[in-house]
């Protein structure tokens, strides 16, 4: 879990968030056990406010270019402003199933 805390406490230091929630979900993946190769951040920001969703993932992306040019191979973002994550009710979409590295189903 090196990799997980080392990204969310680079998102926290970055971003400031109100709310974070960082899900490494390689084991539902073809890697190997124990991997920290896909992960779901979940980043309730003011920052956020008045910027599209290319600009908050682009930010995010940014934040964490070392881990993604490294061993990352995928990052499912959600990025919410506050009042955006309210009307969610906290609610984050599901990931979807893994095909199992290319395979389709």
């Amino acid at each position: 879990m090196i990799l997980q805390t080392a990204i969310e406490q680079k998102l926290i230091d970055a971003l400031a968030p109100i709310y974070i929630d960082v899900v490494n979900e390689s084991g539902s993946h073809s890697v190997p056990p124990g991997s920290e190769t896909h992960f779901k951040v979940v980043l309730v920001a003011d920052t956020f406010t008045d910027q599209r969703l290319i600009a908050r993932h682009r930010r995010v992306n940014g934040v964490l270019a070392e881990e993604l040019a490294g061993g990352v191979h995928a990052l499912a973002l959600h990025t919410y402003t506050p009042e955006e994550w309210q009307s969610r009710f906290g609610e984050v979409p599901e990931s979807p199933a893994c095909l199992g590295g290319g395979r389709r189903g």
